[in-house]
């Protein structure tokens, strides 16, 4: 009879956030496919690990477009903004032979101008986003092919810079055959998620808030926790956690925080679902936005270095597509196409899904073209789900 309940419950939790959870459930689906499909392939340590690094400048476009979107505004430009990056860093580095660091600084900031720019053409001259982005689009793949023109395809052989996207974050000097502080961060992030669960759960229950039952509270960390030690346990038995990952955690982090326990973050939802009341009760609209656009191409920045040191090289096909991945992440993350709603938790999950496929099929030697058919069917039927689920 207890189980009987516990099952009732859990299908009505289910129901009434299907709509946080469905994400997390394809990406469950996509990967146990593709592990069925590839004898067990997709999901060894190698190929995990790969599939970190080649979401990471994804997952970084898709956590700033989340803003961007949940704005009501959109930005086409950050593909080529992306790559016209990767480009820029490589001159610095392999022609002008300037410190990586000072290089990669140089690069964020020449994002944080174009940002600046774009954000001014939106909220001062009241160009459309659309419009002023897909200008942006043409301007920024010009500029990347220019600059790329005399040279072509930039080779990087700065050792430090490839490791961004490469790299492994070094063991604990002791050697026990599998990556010790892997296991240890871990247990870390295990207990971490434990304690803020806790707290969240009581934190509702003192506000009279309606919390799923203790023993179906339990049944989530005990699930969600297992999920972490098996990854963290793959991860261990190869090279550790990739530096991807460290500097993705870091930025969807800083914007997690943002969004959700500062007050732009409140003034960024407010004007996402109704830009006229938050500019009627004092929120200043244009800073807000002109923020907006800053801070995505300044991950778009982040984005073209992390993508040129993935492939050690500065190319003149580097930014194609990357706002389509970025934008598809977003929605399949759970951003409302009306705007207002979205969470960068989520966009993650949504990037994870995309490049799941992307790695899947690439393992099973899908040709490209089925590629693009088989993300532009699932990013319909997660849009069509968002419109059908929120009309409910």
């Amino acid at each position: 009879m207890k189980e009987q309940t516990i099952r009732k419950e859990i299908l009505a939790l289910l129901r009434a956030n299907v709509r946080d959870y469905i994400m997390y459930i394809a990406l469950v689906i996509i990967m146990a496919f593709f592990t069925w499909k590839t004898n067990g392939v997709f999901i060894q340590a190698r190929n995990l690990s790969n599939l970190i690094n080649q979401a990471g400048y994804i997952a970084v476009l898709a956590i700033g477009m989340t803003v961007i979107l949940i704005l009501r505004h959109i930005d086409l430009s950050v593909g080529y903004v992306a790559g016209f990056s990767g480009a820029i860093a490589g001159i610095l580095l392999e022609q002008k032979h300037i410190n990586v660091w000072l290089t990669i600084l140089i690069v964020l900031l020449i994002g944080l101008a174009i940002g600046f720019y774009q954000g001014l053409l939106v909220t001062r001259l009241k160009v459309p986003a659309f419009v002023a982005t897909l200008a942006g689009m043409f301007i920024f793949r010009g500029l990347l092919n220019i600059s790329l023109q005399s040279t072509g395809t930039i080779i990087i052989t700065s050792a430090t810079f490839n490791l961004l996207s490469n790299g492994f974050v070094p063991d604990l000097p002791v050697d026990l055959g599998f990556h010790l502080l892997t296991v240890l961060v871990g247990i870390a992030a295990i207990c971490c998620f434990v304690v803020v669960q806790v707290k969240s759960r009581r934190n509702r229950q003192k506000y009279n808030f309606q919390v799923p039952s203790p023993s179906v509270f339990i049944l989530k960390l005990i699930g969600i926790s297992v999920i972490i030690a098996l990854i963290i346990g793959v991860l261990a038995s190869y090279q550790g956690i990739p530096l991807t990952a460290i500097i993705v955690g870091v930025v969807l982090m800083i914007y997690h925080f943002m969004l959700n326990r500062t007050r732009l973050g409140r003034y960024i939802y407010g004007i996402g679902g109704n830009d006229s009341a938050a500019e009627l009760s004092g929120v200043n609209v244009k800073a807000v936005t002109l923020f907006a656009f800053c801070s995505m191409s300044f991950l778009a920045s982040l984005a073209g270095i992390l993508y040129t040191s993935r492939l050690q090289s500065a190319t003149p096909t580097a930014g194609l597509a990357f706002e389509m991945d970025a934008i598809a992440s977003s929605y399949i993350g759970g951003v409302a196409v009306s705007g207002g709603v979205g969470r960068v938790t989520n966009t993650l999950i949504g990037a994870l899904v995309i490049m799941s496929l992307t790695n899947g099929m690439n393992l099973l030697g899908v040709d490209i073209s089925f590629q693009y058919v088989v993300k532009g069917i699932i990013f319909i039927i997660a849009v069509a789900f968002d419109v059908r689920t929120r009309s409910k």
